[in-house]
């Protein structure tokens, strides 16, 4: 499966928005039927978007759904009506522990069955947005039917309520919970973790600042909010001809060297070992597959 890098955020009632989604460029879009919904217009929303699902399904991006959660149980109308073949996923609204993604699992599984569709076909994305989940990312991530994680880390949502620091654009107040959130995806087998989000969204190098550290961390895209934040993202966690040129010498450099019985070479100032080669080998497989610049 190749990376998200970008997952766009649309409101569920927002129908000219919807139409829009083919000109975004986003590698996933989430139809939003929780926070961005006013309460009074979910259910015409719910609509709109088990239509939308159908209709987009060529429209160039992966489309997910966010459900709503109710005090007790997740939103069995929500799943009921957008759980098709032409959904990739649920992202999932407010998960506290492992037994919140389970019963949505669960839901889920009962959906696929009415409808005809192989179990797991819908996978699902949890944002880690509280502290009970931060604490359970790793049993969290390890669920079958879950995808990725996002580790959010947005000013004044939900992770700054609930554990209660101070966002800065600098963002050391959340390197723990991000590279938490990194390493217990990569420990569940999840290679693509997702960071974000960039709540400024006309301040682009802000957002390119953001991306570059996430990036650095480990992350493999980024939630964005706005159409002109895709291409600065979709950039960001793309491979650039040079770095993909820099990892081919570095495989044909190392393959003579072997011929001559050397384990280790300098590459371009660098010293270089089977190890950096695996590296080089796995990365230009990852993106020969989802269709880097050659």
């Amino acid at each position: 499966m190749r990376p998200i890098r970008t997952m766009m955020y649309v409101p569920g009632h927002k129908e000219k928005w919807i139409e829009k989604i083919p000109t975004f460029g986003s590698d996933v879009v989430v139809l939003d039927l929780e926070d961005s919904v006013p309460h009074h217009l979910k259910e015409q929303a719910r609509g709109i978007v088990a239509a939308a699902v159908a209709n987009l399904k060529d429209c160039g991006s992966r489309i997910f759904v966010r459900t709503n959660k109710g005090r007790f149980a997740y939103d069995f109308d929500d799943v009921l009506a957008v759980v098709q073949p032409a959904l990739a996923g649920i992202i999932v609204a407010k998960a506290e522990d492992p037994q919140d993604i389970e019963a949505l699992s669960r839901m889920i599984a009962e959906v696929e069955h009415r409808k005809g569709m192989r179990h797991g076909a819908c996978t699902l994305i949890p944002p880690i947005e509280t502290a009970r989940a931060a604490q359970f990312v790793f049993e969290i991530a390890s669920n079958p039917r879950v995808e990725t994680i996002c580790a959010v880390s947005a000013r004044g949502a939900d992770l700054e309520r609930n554990l209660g620091f101070t966002w800065t654009p600098e963002g050391l107040e959340t390197l723990y919970h991000r590279s938490q959130a990194v390493i217990a995806c990569k420990a569940a087998g999840k290679r693509f973790p997702i960071g974000g989000m960039w709540q400024e969204v006309h301040d682009l190098e802000g957002l390119r600042k953001q991306a570059l550290f996430n990036k650095q961390l480990g992350f493999a895209g980024e939630i964005v909010l706005h159409p002109s934040n895709v291409p600065v993202i979709n950039e960001v966690y793309s491979p650039s001809p040079e770095q993909l040129a820099f990892y081919r010498g570095m495989i044909a450099a190392f393959a003579e060297a072997e011929k001559k019985g050397e384990g280790a070479i300098l590459y371009k100032g660098e010293h270089i070992d089977i190890a950096h080669v695996e590296t080089a080998k796995d990365f230009l497989a990852l993106w020969d597959r989802a269709g880097a610049p050659a």
